[in-house]
């Protein structure tokens, strides 16, 4: 499963609770189809203390969502879209599908 999706990338949310935000890629799980975003998708997870010293408590951070729930958005028009690919001196572009500026 190939994912046109990179650490990196400013993304926008197209389903679920956090419809309509906009983040930024902080990770990417290619073998799941999944991605982490920055400030999507927060969970509370229940943190044990491992080393002397260190606190436990509840923890709320960023999980992976699926990355078929999120689309890239284009530097140029502002706008999520998908994604087309190019080859330019033999090299493999991504590039936005309305106004064909590079991502």
């Amino acid at each position: 499963m190939s994912m046109n999706i990179k650490k990196g990338d400013t993304v926008v949310v197209l389903s679920g609770k956090d419809r309509g935000k906009k983040g930024k890629v902080q990770g990417t799980v290619p073998a799941a189809g999944k991605v982490v975003v920055e400030g999507i998708n927060i969970v509370t997870c229940h943190v044990k203390p491992r080393k002397q010293g260190e606190e436990g408590g509840i923890v709320k951070r960023e999980a992976a969502i699926a990355s078929c729930k999120v689309q890239v958005v284009c530097p140029k028009c502002g706008k999520g879209t998908r994604v087309a690919h190019k080859i330019e001196d033999g090299k493999s572009v991504r590039v936005c599908k309305h106004c064909g500026a590079n991502l």
